[in-house]
């Protein structure tokens, strides 16, 4: 079948979009010295070294070390338990997490902000956020300004502890060596200043649903059929959709540090780290998409644009409650990621109906 003139066009649209949407990820993955710019996916590896970190991102995770700052805004940011920031970290993003440790100051505006057990800031805490949870150790002051307040058994505060919320609850173990101050100034400062005007907390979720918004409209343009196919996966056969993901969670990353071990299967490894990524990203996307889908499928309402925004703008906001935003997020991944690797498995044995090309009837919503 030969293609229009305009079916031709409109199918170099779609990959270029695709390109222009996926191509910073590789670029924004690792790099040697500093990380810089705008990407899906901004990850330092456990035992990967760089001197910085700044960009705006859908996900910013630190295994590994960052010798100076760490600054952005994404839709989550996280600092592994073998992550370790030496400078100062000023982020702003719907859900921050600490599990690792912060030589200098941190400053944040987000959703949610969790300093863990096993986090450690040696510095000063400034947070403004819709819940703030401290649990670990902070070696100087800290000012927290939010709806809800936590100072968890662990948390061991070398200053004064001072905070402005609704809600404030201190346990018993808790340990501030300054003393706790309510302050009710400190309400209207939480923005995070990145050397210039503060960046609302909001900034962060908001990033984060555009540019899931975006990809998932690129992936509805370009493959219908594969799209709807994962989205009945999902809805048909959760358990197996979510087993499978969970499989290829454990299993992808296990594998490239097997064929990372040889020289000559380096360059491999890091284009399946590359490819690994985007598949993460992927799947997310479409794990939103099947779940909006099968809300509109209960209430006999399809429609796959509505089923995107659906999905993605109620992941986002169930994201902002502590502890289980972070459960659905998992969840949602396994659930895509695992449709999205039996569909393209489908795809390869040829027992999926093929990706509609642009001469193809194509439903419309």
């Amino acid at each position: 079948m030969v293609l229009s003139d305009s079916s031709t066009r409109r199918r170099i649209a779609v990959t270029l979009a695709i390109a222009a949407l996926l191509s910073p990820l590789a670029t924004g993955l690792a790099t040697a010295q500093s990380v810089q710019g705008a990407s899906g996916s901004i990850v330092v590896d456990e035992g990967e070294t760089v001197d910085s970190v700044e960009g705006a991102a859908g996900t910013i995770v630190v295994r590994g070390t960052v010798e100076g700052d760490l600054s952005g805004v994404a839709g989550s940011i996280r600092i592994a338990e073998t992550g370790r920031v030496d400078g100062n970290v000023q982020v702003a993003a719907g859900t921050v997490v600490v599990d690792g440790a912060v030589g200098g100051d941190a400053e944040v505006g987000a959703g949610s902000f969790e300093l863990t057990e096993t986090g450690r800031i040696d510095g000063s805490l400034d947070a403004g956020a819709g819940s703030i949870t401290v649990d670990g150790a902070v070696g100087g002051d800290v000012r927290a300004a939010a709806d809800s307040v936590v100072l968890g058994p662990d948390a061991d505060v070398g200053g004064e502890f001072r905070y402005d919320a609704e809600t404030f609850t201190r346990s018993p173990d808790a340990t501030v060596a300054g003393g706790v101050v309510e302050d009710a100034s400190l309400g209207g400062d939480t923005g995070v200043g990145f050397g210039m005007d503060p960046v609302p907390s909001w900034v962060g979720p908001a990033y984060g649903v555009a540019v899931n918004l975006a990809l998932g409209a690129v992936l509805l343009l370009a493959f219908p059929r594969f799209s709807r196919g994962v989205a009945d996966r999902v809805g048909g056969g959760p358990l197996v959709s979510g087993g499978v993901g969970l499989l290829a969670l454990i299993v992808i990353p296990i594998s490239l540090v097997l064929v990372a071990i040889t020289i000559v299967g380096l360059p491999l490894a890091l284009a399946g780290i590359a490819a690994y990524v985007v598949a993460l990203w992927v799947g997310s996307v479409y794990g939103r998409y099947a779940l909006g889908s099968w809300v509109l499928d209960r209430l006999d309402r399809p429609n796959r644009w509505v089923a995107l925004l659906l999905g993605v703008v109620g992941v986002a906001l169930i994201g902002l409650i502590p502890w289980v935003g972070g459960l659905v997020d998992l969840l949602v991944l396994l659930l895509g990621l695992g449709a999205l690797a039996l569909g393209l498995r489908d795809r390869y044995r040829g027992r999926n109906d093929p990706i509609a090309s642009d001469g193809d009837p194509v439903e419309v919503d």
